[in-house]
């Protein structure tokens, strides 16, 4: 009896434990929640902004593994920042040298699921092929100390050009790789669904076509796109931002086997089996990049706009919540913060002395 009493004891107080350890959380979570009026409300003062790296040189894709923040640089480089904020920054080894030219060179990058154990990551670059025609390919690369090194190409002869070359990858909720294509200066190749250029592809992490993608035997997932340059998942649901010719920028939902309409149709333009989008920035230009989500809303990084956008989907709007550090290509969450990257070093920009910078935004108390 007085076993199953201590026992009992010692299973109350354990309760009881628990029950204050889950108050603390709640609390905690309570504490950096931000309500629905504090979300819309926003504005470009309300940021605390603190360099975490800088002398970037045109970062394009923000990682996070293991306290390290994991960037590509356009010209074919990998740049990593410790927890101390000390920098390493490793030239990719490739099958075939990177090329950078205008838009074009090493692009997106997605770390394995599994990164921490595997050391592996997927990167989305442009090489030059026999004949000295643009491509680009997706391929897996393994870090080796501070080296990154191709392993396997998962898929080449991807159209490209000095320009639109896409270039986003993420893995998706179900496991799949999602990529990005542009138009490569050719709008005509992105109503050819049978042409990789100017569209969304899925497939494997082998580099397999999927059973139940939408076209048979086609890594189109979809198509009629531009150059579409962020993907963002709320649950299942895919978001994707596009450049517009001379503004019209587009935020998408994107369908398994929709028609995006370009070139045909723009902003709020309609063709039959041809899809309009979530929203446009009119006679305006963001010129969209990444994209993530936080706290609920859909966050976009904006190259020509110089801004960081929120997207209020009861009006169906882009608002301005950052501005200022010139022109920003990505944008990640982390612990409840935002993490952007400039990229004034990009030819179209006015750099400062120490651009490009990797940014910490913390909302003001």
């Amino acid at each position: 009896m007085r076993h199953f009493m201590a026992f009992g004891l010692i299973l109350l107080l354990a309760a009881c434990g628990a029950d204050e350890t889950a108050e603390e959380q709640d609390e905690d979570e309570k504490e950096n929640e931000v309500t629905d009026e504090e979300r819309v409300n926003i504005s470009i003062d309300d940021w605390e902004v603190e360099t975490v790296a800088a002398n970037l040189s045109i970062p394009w894709d923000i990682n996070y593994s293991d306290g390290q923040f994991i960037m590509t640089e356009r010209e074919g480089y990998i740049v990593t920042v410790n927890e101390d904020r000390e920098i390493d920054r490793s030239e990719v080894e490739t099958s075939d040298p990177v090329h950078h030219e205008g838009e074009a060179g090493l692009l997106g990058m997605v770390l394995d699921d599994d990164f921490s154990q595997s050391s592996k990551a997927f990167l989305y670059y442009t090489y030059k092929g026999e004949n000295g025609l643009i491509f680009n390919r997706v391929v897996s690369v393994l870090r080796e100390g501070n080296d990154w090194i191709e392993q396997d190409i998962v898929l080449d002869d991807i159209p490209g050009d000095r320009i639109h070359n896409g270039g986003r990858i993420a893995i998706g909720p179900d496991g799949y790789l999602y990529v990005t294509t542009g138009d490569a200066n050719n709008p005509e190749l992105s109503q050819e669904p049978e042409d990789l250029a100017g569209n969304i592809l899925r497939m494997t992490l082998d580099g397999e076509i999927p059973e139940d993608n939408p076209l048979e035997n086609s890594y189109v997932y979809s198509y009629g796109h531009r150059n579409p340059q962020g993907m963002a998942w709320s649950d299942n649901t895919l978001y994707s931002s596009e450049h517009g010719p001379v503004a019209h920028d587009e935020i998408n939902i994107i369908e398994a086997g929709k028609n995006y309409g370009w070139p045909v149709i723009e902003g709020d333009e309609e063709a039959a089996d041809m899809e309009s989008p979530l929203v446009h920035s009119g006679e305006e230009t963001w010129a969209p990049s990444g994209m993530t989500w936080w706290n609920d809303t859909l966050i976009v990084a904006g190259l020509r706009g110089g801004s960081l956008y929120q997207m209020d989907e009861d009006s169906e709007e882009m608002i301005v919540i950052f501005e200022g550090e010139g022109r920003i290509r990505d944008v990640f969450a982390h612990e409840g913060e935002l993490y952007v990257i400039t990229n004034n070093t990009d030819g179209r920009g006015n750099p400062q002395s120490d651009d490009d910078r990797l940014l910490r935004l913390t909302l003001s108390e």
